[in-house]
Parts: structure tokens; C-alpha cells; sequence
């Protein structure tokens, strides 16, 4: 006897019998019959809910056995069909909100911090360090011009760079959160003299005086600018207003008026009043001067008017 066909085609013939044999009974198919080239059916699985990740899509299925459902026939082995498995296709679903991701930290955030010690606190590089040390273990046979490092002859100008030179260096604020204390007392001295040195320095009264005092015989005593200084720059100061102007009230006045006639180009007015300060103080070396260059002028225009015979007595 040939084997039922399986999967399709025709009808099979029922079974040929011999004579007085009976047929058993077929029992009914409990699987569900399939069409011929038909597929089965997949369940697709549920969609995610929107906003949540996707799920990943299930691994390939199997191939599927499908029994055979041919009627069971004594002597005769099912045969089963295998029909290839059909992975579901689920189109991915994109989330409804999209998730933001934070623009990555700066290097600098990221970079670790650089070890104690690696950085110099105090701004000074080695040599500046020793020069420091140097110029303070000196400080007391230096000169204000040396402070400053700059030339006795050097303008106001020099002194006024020189001086904010200095100070950008050796500031003490810049050395506030130092934990040297012999580093910050070093720059608290020098600056202490930095700016000694331009207080005095910077006033030309004061730098003339100083620029005696140390070019001469007492040099080491009149280095620091003290109190006894100021007392004998003010005197000079006086002093030499005095020998300009006068000290004599009427003096003074009769100079001043003087000026005024010879500024207005009346020279002899000036000569007359000249005269007058001058009974009041014969030793005044500024009238003195002053009289000799309004004669001086009036003779010039004596000279130019062609009077020859013209003479001051």
C-alpha cells in the first residue's frame, strides 16, 4: 500500500479491504485543518506605550511542526510537514518626547587638579626670589635712587615708572595668602622703602636736598629722608623764597609792583620801584638782578631812539 500524500493534492482513496474485514473507525482531527500553501497565523506582540524605551524584537522563531491530518491508518508511520517560522515584523517605534543628553563637561572641569606646589603662589620666579633676598639684605646702605634702581639724574618721569614697576611686583596684597611669613616680611620691607623713596623722590624740592646730602661727606647718615630732613628742606624751601621774593614786607611790595610795570612795558616805572625794594633790602641778590635788566633794557631803547647822550645815573 503507497502513503497517503500530506500537505495537499487530492483526496487520498479509502483503503482497499479484504473480504470480511472491517474498517476501523477514523478518529476526528483535534488540529485545525490547513489550506494548502497556506501560512500560520502570528500573533504580533503589543506595542509599547508611547515615551517608553522599544523593546527589543523577539529572536527568530522556530520552524513550526504541523501534524499531519491524514486519517491514522494501521502500519502506516505520520508523516509531519515542517513549515519554515515567519519572524513578525514590527516597524520600530520612535519615543514621542525625545530624550535630551547633556552637551558633555569643559576640559577644564574634567582635568584634574594640578598637585600642591605645582603653581607658584607667590608670583615670583627664582630669580626674582633672589634678587629679593639680595636687595633686603642691603636695603640699609642703599640710596633711594638705588631702591628704585634708577640713575641720580633720572626725570620724574623715571621715577613715577620706576616706582609703579616695583609696585606691580612686590605689592603686599599680592602676597596675602602666602604662607611664608620670611617672604611676606622681606616684601613688606622693601616696599616700605619703595615707596619711601618716591615720596621723596617725586618732589623736586626734596630730591634736590637728598641729592646733596647723599653725593656728599655724610652720605651714610642721610640716606632715610627722617623727620630732621623735612624740618631742613622746609628752611631751604623758605630760605631761598625769601632771597626771590624778600623778606621785608615793603620790600616785597615794591618788587611785586615792578613786575607788574614791566610786564606792561614800562621799564621805568620798574627801575623806580626796583630802587625802592632795594633801600629796604640792599643785599636782596634777585633785586639786584632784576634791576640790572631794566637799566639794560632802557639803554637799548635810548640806543634805538638815537639819543647817545642818554645816561642813567
Amino acid at each position: 500500500m503507497r502513503a497517503p500524500i500530506i500537505g495537499g493534492g487530492a483526496p487520498r482513496p479509502p483503503p482497499t479491504l479484504a473480504v470480511g474485514q472491517v474498517a476501523p473507525p477514523v478518529a476526528p482531527s483535534t488540529q485545525p485543518q490547513t489550506r494548502p500553501g497556506a501560512r500560520p497565523t502570528v500573533s504580533l506582540p503589543a506595542l509599547a506605550p508611547a515615551g517608553s524605551a522599544p523593546r527589543p524584537p523577539p529572536p527568530p522563531a522556530a520552524a513550526v511542526t504541523v501534524p499531519s491530518v491524514a486519517p491514522a491508518v494501521p502500519g502506516v508511520a505520520p508523516v509531519a510537514a515542517r513549515v519554515p517560522g515567519i519572524a513578525p515584523v514590527v516597524p520600530p517605534i520612535a519615543p514621542s518626547v525625545a530624550q535630551r543628553v547633556p552637551p558633555p563637561p569643559p576640559a577644564a572641569a574634567m582635568a584634574p587638579p594640578p598637585p600642591p606646589g605645582a603653581a607658584k603662589s607667590h608670583g615670583l620666579d627664582a630669580q626674582q626670589l633672589t634678587d629679593l633676598a639680595s636687595r633686603c639684605a642691603k636695603l640699609d646702605q642703599m640710596d633711594y635712587f638705588e631702591v628704585l634702581l634708577i640713575e641720580k639724574s633720572a626725570s620724574p618721569a623715571d621715577i613715577k615708572k620706576a616706582f609703579y614697576r616695583e609696585s606691580r611686583t612686590y605689592h603686599p596684597d599680592r602676597f596675602f595668602h602666602v604662607e611664608d611669613k620670611e617672604l611676606k616680611e622681606r616684601v613688606h620691607e622693601l616696599y616700605k622703602r619703595v615707596t619711601e623713596a618716591y615720596y621723596v623722590l617725586r618732589d623736586d624740592t626734596k630730591r634736590k636736598k637728598y641729592l646733596v646730602d647723599v653725593t656728599g661727606s655724610e652720605r651714610a647718615q642721610k640716606l632715610r629722608f627722617t623727620d630732621a630732613s623735612e624740618a631742613e628742606t622746609k628752611a631751604a624751601a623758605k630760605k631761598e623764597q625769601e632771597e626771590q621774593i624778600g623778606t621785608h614786607p615793603k620790600g616785597r611790595q615794591f618788587y611785586a609792583q615792578a613786575q607788574k610795570d614791566s610786564d606792561a612795558g614800562n621799564p621805568s616805572a620798574a627801575e623806580r620801584n626796583l630802587k625802592m625794594a632795594l633801600t629796604y633790602e640792599p643785599s636782596n641778590a634777585r633785586y639786584k638782578e632784576r634791576l640790572a635788566e631794566v637799566q639794560k633794557q632802557l639803554q637799548d631803547e635810548a640806543k634805538n631812539k638815537g639819543d647817545s647822550s642818554f645816561k642813567i645815573r
